[in-house]
């Protein structure tokens, strides 16, 4: 059964020159290398993540979304019933 917090192993190889500024970057900071490691993968990780889920859009998409924003257009026929059955089922349950 699955502790709370369970461990996984991660195992990489790299040249000599890395695991040494490694090691004296871990040293600089007090760490264990270990947790050096681990801290630098998980923000490299967040930031790439981060990176990814951003929406970029070119200018004229910009200003389309914000006045879409500012001014909406008034909801559908379609939308309205749409709405009008949700309440329905959600006052049901």
């Amino acid at each position: 059964m699955p502790t709370a917090r369970s461990t996984a192993r991660l195992e990489a190889r790299i040249s000599s020159d890395l695991h040494a500024m490694l090691k004296r970057a871990a040293e600089m900071q007090g760490r264990t290398m270990s947790d050096f490691v681990v801290a630098a993968l998980y923000e490299a990780a967040w930031h790439a993540i981060a990176q990814a889920e951003v929406v970029r859009l070119p200018l004229g998409d910009q200003e389309c979304v914000a006045q879409a924003l500012l001014a909406p257009p008034q909801p559908s026929p379609a939308l309205r019933r749409a709405f009008t059955r949700r309440e329905k089922l959600l006052r049901v349950g």
